[in-house]
């Protein structure tokens, strides 16, 4: 039996992570198995927020009957307690030892809706639900069971809940303070679809006699006419974003952007206009799910997780907001005003600096569970991390992956290493970032070869002794895993070799000077054209001069 005090740690942990998570953050893609390639079915999930994450790993544990959990705030107070069920499941991360995984993003919706009296927060749900779920829809009946009996805490959430059959979006919201339960709609994405979500409920309207593709809370809809959020007689059908998440100027830049910016690369002959994003009146919102114009293999994926807007109009790396070396960052705050009267913001892309980690999960029908679920995760942004694989029958975890803070940098965190790299190339990223893409996609070219023979060998080991798959499997995914962060940390004193003091070495590891591109230095003239001018005279003759 697992002890107590360890699961109390666990849920002590994970409150003190997440209450940290800034709003607008996260960002969620789901694949279902006829949109892939391989038929896998594949979610994903940005964990987006200041914070140093510790990858855990819950193994499966029997309990004795009328047993319970203990539920604690980040102080490790106990809030309450929830009846614990006889057995739970091992968990790697977000997915469980069934191929069930889950991801999030927050929306908000209602601030009144908020009711600080429930016992559960989003995060809870989801590890109860892994311990206790084998497939998405069972994901589902324990998370709205969970709330019905004992009350839904956070704010608005959307869920990705996948297994190796179908994929789920589900959003739910609460009931304001001292209510009960939550109030939540859950529909399965179509075969042969994508859908993504990214801080901004997404179901519009839904089936109410569709069991097979649609649950839903019975007063889902009443709630909503009983506060005024929705009125029968307009005319209307009820829509669950509209009701709960009322599109403003701000949630359709930041999170609806993302969304578009996903589908445009999945599916270009849509042709979807960004006007709904850019808060063009009249424009009509983005559907929930698209079918891509290919099938979807696993390296698209992710791509698709990798994005500045690059190839459009808001392309982060151009533009003077960009600098001399195309940097796709901008430090927050997102938003800014200008003498008090005109409001600004930044663009909210889906790889940013505040990612502290990210997974890709694989979820395979046709093999066995210990095999055919994999736990891709990178630490830091999308844009800069290597995904490794981490299968769901594994029984322990890379350790550079659970160790380190925020408050003091460690090379021996795996977190802090890629860190280190993504933070160093921002000082000249469009030189230093082939570099860092180099190795990130010659690690990732080679796990992504490997892995049809590293399962074949599974599968062998499988007939024979599931015991030896399971050694097997978690040596490759630890030591790969270690492997990566090793690299990186090569990596990120190669950088700091090769690029030191805005000089960029050359071939004979010489350094030579680079400067600012000619676009770059006309805008400085043009703000400042007397300042840096020097005036020549014919019998004068200017000379180079090195100063120290």
């Amino acid at each position: 039996m697992l002890d107590k005090t360890f699961i109390t740690i666990i849920s002590f942990f994970s409150l003190f992570v997440l209450t940290v998570i800034p709003a607008q953050a996260c960002t969620s893609l789901i694949v279902t198995k006829g949109a892939s390639s391989d038929s896998s079915v594949m979610i994903t999930y940005t964990c987006d927020g200041e914070f140093h994450p510790h990858l855990e790993y819950t193994p499966a544990a029997d309990y004795p009957s009328g047993d319970s959990l203990e539920i604690t705030d980040w102080h490790g107070n106990l809030r309450g307690r929830v009846a614990q069920v006889e057995h739970t499941y091992a968990v790697v991360g977000l997915m469980n030892e069934h191929q069930l995984a889950i991801g999030e993003t927050t929306f908000g919706g209602r601030e009144d809706l908020h009711n600080p009296d429930g016992l559960l927060n989003y995060w809870d749900l989801m590890q109860l639900a892994l311990e206790r779920a084998k497939t998405a829809r069972e994901a589902i009946e324990v998370m709205t069971e969970l709330v019905k009996d004992y009350g839904y805490r956070s704010t608005g959430e959307s869920f990705s809940i996948a297994d190796p059959e179908e994929a789920w979006i589900m959003e739910m919201i609460g009931p304001g303070e001292g209510g009960r339960g939550a109030h939540w709609v859950a529909l399965k994405v179509p075969d042969g679809y994508i859908s993504c979500h990214a801080n901004k409920a997404r179901i519009d309207e839904f089936p109410r006699n569709d069991p097979e593709n649609c649950i839903y809370s019975e007063d889902v809809i009443q709630f909503a006419i009983n506060k005024g959020y929705y009125n029968p007689s307009s005319g209307k059908k009820f829509s669950f974003r509209d009701a709960y998440c009322p599109a403003t100027t701000r949630n359709r830049r930041w999170a609806d952007g993302r969304v578009w910016s996903i589908f445009r690369r999945a599916a270009p002959s849509l042709n979807l206009s960004p006007d709904y994003f850019r808060g063009v009146t009249d424009s009509e919102p983005y559907p929930l799910w698209i079918k891509p114009e290919e099938k979807i293999s696993l390296e698209d994926v992710f791509n698709l997780m990798r994005d500045h807007f690059e190839g459009t109009d808001f392309d982060m790396t151009k533009g003077i907001d960009a600098g001399p070396y195309g940097l796709p960052y901008r430090w927050r705050p997102l938003d800014w005003t200008i003498d008090s009267v005109k409001f600004y913001a930044w663009e909210r892309p889906i790889s940013t600096q505040q990612t502290a980690f990210s997974f890709v999960s694989q979820s395979r029908s046709w093999l066995p569970d210990p095999i055919g679920g994999v736990y891709w995760y990178g630490l830091d942004d999308t844009w800069f991390t290597c995904y490794t694989p981490l299968y769901c029958g594994i029984d322990e975890i890379p350790g550079s992956y659970t160790i380190g803070n925020l408050r003091e940098f460690d090379w021996e965190s795996a977190w802090w290493a890629f860190n280190f790299v993504s933070n160093f190339t921002a000082l000249k990223y469009s030189f230093m970032m082939p570099d860092v893409q180099a190795v990130q996609q010659s690690i990732e070219g080679k796990l992504l070869k490997l892995q049809p023979a590293v399962e074949n060998t599974a599968l062998e080991l499988y007939d024979d002794s599931s015991d030896l798959m399971i050694d097997y499997l978690t040596d490759y995914s630890i030591a790969h895993a270690e492997l990566a962060v090793a690299r990186w940390r090569d990596l990120g004193e190669y950088l700091i070799a090769k690029y030191n003091d805005g000089y960029v070495k050359n071939e004979e590891n010489r350094p030579t000077e680079k400067g600012y591109p000619e676009s770059w230095l006309k805008r400085v003239i043009n703000e400042k054209p007397k300042q840096f001018e020097i005036k020549e005279h014919e019998d004068e003759t200017v000379e180079s001069e090195l100063v120290d």
